[in-house]
């Protein structure tokens, strides 16, 4: 999360680079930041425990972020 550390959100910018200033919008954009991160975690922490490489399982997680598609691209 760029421009961010630890649990903090960060400013959420327009494609021109100008903050969101809709409160409504960031707070929809910060919670679901907080559920991927939340599952991302315990995919990650029941993968580990089962044995299987943190790194492989990091590196799949950032494979999915990878290949989300944006289907309002123009």
């Amino acid at each position: 999360m760029s421009e961010s550390d630890g649990n903090e959100f960060p400013v959420w910018r327009t494609p021109g680079g100008e903050p969101v200033c809709c409160v409504e919008k960031i707070k929809v954009l910060n919670e679901n930041l907080a559920e991927l991160k939340g599952l991302a975690q315990e995919a990650l922490e029941d993968a580990v425990l089962m044995g299987c490489d943190e790194r492989q399982v990091r590196e799949v997680l950032a494979g999915i972020v990878a290949g989300i598609i944006n289907p309002y691209r123009k």
